[in-house]
């Protein structure tokens, strides 16, 4: 039997992907196994789809200065070790990466046992942990034209990001039904990431009159975040999180307003989803968000609005102009060359693993 190692975690975002392709590698005959930290955010949802797990001990590489990266080389020399170690005893045919610390050791260790690697790169530029991994990959694979000239000639291949099958099995009645809503009016998404974005959340709740004259509204609106004196408002629907239906209100939405995180924004394309992103903004992250979305918004999938200018105007002038826009947009993503990753993502696995 073939088999490979995946790895990659501290958020969901450097989980997920990999998530996506286990029916796809199951199907193809390999066995997987999954190294990971010993408590991080991977190991709660490699376990909850029962696959093999291995954790190992995992630092933080921080560019900032802070005490722990007095103590944290030693925790990353640790896990180096330990994976050097499960690779021998597991003895892959490949291993795939999407990032994270805690995949940094892995990919090194599998470099020194001659096992062939392959890492994922999300965002438009390697995030630190990717750029100390890449030197040590096979193959890399990006999302974006753009991140080509950042990774090494003959390594780099676009492919997009694995998208879960669930999300393509959503039904627009089953959404509608969920929601009580009608199917007369468009439904607008707003999804601002898994902790919410207090931005985005007032934004929508002052346009909220104006919006609910033409559209009817699926909040997304995270943890503690809800607006009770909202709560009966007709066409307007909150949830802090939903998981079980996203795929059937993903279907009967026909305008997301989000985040630009890589992954969400290439779920919106694979779903051929017109959206408005509202990128984190550079204060609050490396910019990498604004990145990404400046990136779809060339590429004609996205329209973006700046959180800086989030107003309740330009929010409203945003939705009419998208939803007046959308099958140009829709076109737009049709188009795209990231039409199939788990496929392109096989290919190279296959081409790749240890002959």
């Amino acid at each position: 039997m073939k088999r490979i190692v995946l790895t990659g975690g501290g958020t969901a975002g450097h989980v997920t992907p990999n998530i996506a392709l286990v029916p796809t590698l199951q199907k193809a005959g390999y066995d997987i196994q999954y190294i990971g930290s010993y408590e991080g955010i991977e190991k709660e949802l490699i376990t909850g789809i029962d696959i093999p797990y291995h954790g190992i001990s995992s630092g933080k590489l921080r560019r900032y200065f802070d005490i722990k990266n007095f103590s944290d080389p030693f925790k990353v020399l640790k896990g180096y070790t330990q994976a050097s170690k499960l690779l021998k005893q597991l003895n892959p045919d490949i291993v795939f990466s999407k990032g994270g610390f805690v995949s940094v050791p892995v990919v090194l260790a599998a470099k020194r046992r001659k096992i062939p690697c392959i890492i994922h790169e999300s965002d438009m530029t390697p995030g630190l942990a990717n750029k100390l991994a890449i030197p040590s990959a096979t193959k890399v694979c990006c999302n974006f034209p753009e991140t080509l000239k950042y990774l090494p000639e003959g390594k780099a291949t676009l492919t997009g990001s694995p998208i879960r099958d669930e999300l393509f099995s959503g039904k627009k009645e089953i959404g509608l039904s969920f929601c009580n809503f009608t199917s007369e009016k468009p439904v607008i998404l707003v999804i601002g990431g898994s902790l919410g974005a207090v931005a985005i959340n007032n934004a929508v709740r002052e346009s909220l009159d104006e919006l609910l004259k033409q559209f009817q509204i699926i909040h997304l609106c995270g943890k503690g975040k809800l607006d009770e004196s909202l709560a009966n408002k007709k066409g307007y629907l909150q949830f802090e999180y939903i998981k079980e239906e996203l795929s059937d209100l993903f279907a009967c939405a026909d305008l997301v307003i989000s985040r630009a995180g890589a992954n969400a924004i290439c779920e919106l394309l694979a779903l051929r989803k017109p959206n408005i992103l509202i990128p984190l903004s550079a204060a609050a992250s490396r910019g990498d968000q604004i990145l990404n979305a400046k990136s779809f918004a060339k590429q004609g999938y996205s329209h973006v609005l700046e959180e800086e200018n989030l107003t309740k105007d330009t929010l409203l002038d945003a939705v009419s102009h998208v939803y007046k826009n959308r099958e140009n947009y829709i076109h737009a993503m049709n188009q795209s060359d990231l039409a199939n990753p788990i496929e392109t993502i096989m290919e190279l696995i296959e081409e790749n693993k240890k002959k």
